[in-house]
């Protein structure tokens, strides 16, 4: 039987007012030397700074336990990592595991990222359209990173390096297991495994704020084996997406994320349910999506890449998915536009062919079937591929989905592109891509069904 280490018996003082790092961190060298054991957090509020954890340790934070974390960015000292698809020196993730077997984070707690500060100071740096470094947290990292202002970005904050920790991420780790926990109030990314293989996460709810930024629930990132059920998801960006590295660096790395299920999940706020991209290079595959609830979320499966990002996108199912009052049900946009630079729109979002390189993103044998969408506010869907590299094998099966009669936003809501004509009408518009459908049904659109423009196949399935 491992040992359990209760907090509180060896130092923690609950109530807010007591940073506890140095009680995690003398119990996280205990488990380290006697080979596993359990980090107990009782019922209280627990102040903290990041934390540490190694093979075999399981941290539970029990019913009525809040783990709360301390918005100092200088106590999270640089660590290398990935940030938004690339290797480089980020600040030290709240909850960390490096090279890690058997790591367990379960509980009917709490764990409280604080982020409202990491959000204001990002916010204002944005506003003031902040290009480099000028806290010495954000010289120490560009220090590190060697960084000239070229590296490719998403949209988080590299320009001024301004690099937010997840609330928790796994780095290359081993049989990892999230279960029951409730996470709120990430400064950046809330879950993020990154090179992982073997992880379940089951009956968690994950809750930033609607306008908090860059707050991604769950991050898959070139990890394989991993399965996510009953989970509640309500943030400030997308629910759960499937990354796998960014442009040349991630194209040298080629590792992928797959052998994905996500099931029983229900998914709120969010810029996507279930996302795929936009950091594409090394590939995701073998992904199964069922009996998902979407309400309210800005895209149901959104799929996103443009040109420099490369990598293949294939083999995807969804199955049995309920949406309601959602943007649109569906957009696989190679033009997604969020963090491109200004000097290389001419390129990325052209209309015409391009050179087919590795750093092309291509997509192939989709399945999307069994979908009900009601109320959609922008559109039936946006599927755009490359003139050079169409999506291939798209198949739309047994839809059933009406446009909202009331709270409409404008079509070209539907997704972040960039290069693209506009279009008024609202329903499922098609560029570069050849698509199958069978039973599809669009209701209260104005308009036709299905849109067909450049590079359109359509066909019944």
């Amino acid at each position: 039987m491992t040992p359990v280490y209760d907090i509180v018996e060896y130092g923690a003082i609950p109530g807010g007012g007591k940073d506890n790092s140095a009680v995690f961190a003398d119990i996280g060298a205990r488990i380290r030397k006697e080979g596993a054991g359990t980090i107990l957090v009782p019922a209280g509020e627990f102040l903290t700074g990041p934390i540490d954890l190694g093979d075999n340790t399981r941290l539970r934070i029990e019913k009525g336990a809040t783990l709360r974390f301390i918005d100092e960015p200088e106590l999270y000292n640089p660590v290398e990592t990935r940030w938004e698809g690339m290797i480089c020196h980020a600040m030290h993730p709240l909850i960390f595991a490096r090279n890690a077997c058997n790591v367990v984070l379960d509980g009917e707690g709490c764990i409280d990222g604080n982020g409202k500060s990491w959000w204001d100071t990002h916010r204002a740096e944005k506003a003031a359209h902040q290009k480099g470094p000028r806290t010495p947290i954000e010289k120490k990292l560009a220090g590190l990173n060697h960084y000239n202002g070229h590296e490719p970005s998403g949209g988080g904050g590299r320009e001024a390096q301004f690099l937010r920790p997840p609330l928790v991420q796994f780095l290359s780790c081993t049989s990892v297991r999230i279960e029951g926990l409730r996470f709120v109030d990430s400064p950046f990314w809330t879950i993020h495994p990154v090179f992982c293989q073997g992880l379940v996460i089951s009956g968690v709810s994950i809750r930033n704020p609607p306008d908090a930024p860059n707050t991604d629930g769950i991050d898959i990132d070139s990890s394989s084996d991993v399965t996510i059920t009953g989970t509640r998801v309500d943030v400030g960006d997308d629910c759960i997406a499937l990354k796998a590295g960014s442009g040349v660096q991630g194209l040298h790395e080629g590792h992928a994320s797959r052998n994905i299920s996500i099931s029983g999940c229900t998914f709120l706020s969010g810029h996507g349910g279930v996302v795929i991209g936009s950091e594409t290079a090394g590939g995701i595959e073998n992904v199964d999506v069922v009996n998902c609830l979407f309400k309210g979320s800005d895209r149901g499966i959104r799929i996103k890449s443009r040109r420099g990002r490369g990598g293949m996108i294939q083999n995807l199912t969804f199955r049995n998915l309920l949406m309601d009052k959602v943007l649109t049900p569906l957009t696989i946009n190679m033009y997604y536009n969020c963090g491109s630079r200004a000097d290389e729109a001419a390129f990325l979002f052209s209309a015409s062919k391009q050179e087919v390189t590795n750093q092309t993103p291509q997509a192939r044998n989709i399945v999307i079937s069994n979908l009900v969408a009601t109320d959609c506010r922008a559109s039936a869907g946006f599927v755009i591929g490359l003139p050079e590299a169409g999506i291939e094998g798209l198949r739309l099966e047994n839809w059933q989905v009406s446009i909202a009669d009331r709270d409409l936003v404008p079509v070209e809501k539907a997704e972040m592109y960039q290069g693209l004509d506009g279009y008024p009408d609202r329903g499922i518009r098609i560029e570069n891509a050849q698509v199958s459908m069978l039973n599809v049904k669009i209701e209260n659109c104005e308009g036709p069904d299905v849109i067909t423009g450049r590079g359109a196949k359509v066909a019944p399935a």
